[in-house]
């Protein structure tokens, strides 16, 4: 289960995430948007741009639920379930949630994003990354700088050529 974890929430992080938010719009249009009332949106949306979106965010997850299957079956299902469970418990602070101080106490020790937490990076975009760990919002604050930096880069060049 941890290593699904860990792995997915890696490569979803900084693989699909932070890249989205650097050159993509998909994930910032669907995800950021002030209007997005996050009511289990990923989970029941019928619009294909939600689907597509939630679909490429939950793909390393996935991924590496095939791989660690043969390993350990009902860890790889209690994976995949806890992380549904956080994707839906993560969206709950614009329903007016508030965690408790010992989930919140309880979340720190484990390095796991609270709703609370989450809910920084729907307000700010460039900060707050890692779905699941918070241990990956400063390496995913570097990443994104330097795709930001690429990208500034990359739109020099083409505009020589």
């Amino acid at each position: 289960m941890s290593l699904l974890l860990l792995a997915g929430d890696w490569a979803s992080t900084f693989v699909y995430h932070v890249p989205e938010h650097a050159f993509g719009r998909l994930h910032c249009r669907i995800h950021h948007e002030k209007k997005q009332t996050f009511q289990h949106y990923a989970v029941l949306s019928r619009h294909p741009l939600v689907m597509l979106d939630g679909f490429l965010g939950a793909l390393p997850y996935l991924l590496f639920a095939v791989v660690l299957w043969p390993i350990s079956p009902a860890g790889t299902v209690a994976g995949l379930l806890f992380g549904e469970f956080h994707v839906v418990w993560r969206h709950t602070t614009k329903m007016g949630w508030r965690s408790p101080q010992w989930v919140k106490a309880l979340c720190r020790k484990l390095c796991v994003v609270t709703p609370e937490e989450h809910w920084v990076h729907h307000e700010k975009g460039a900060i707050a990354f890692g779905d699941i760990f918070t241990f990956f919002d400063e390496p995913a604050q570097q990443w994104l700088k330097t795709l930001v930096q690429l990208k500034k880069q990359l739109k020099r060049v083409s505009r020589r050529v």
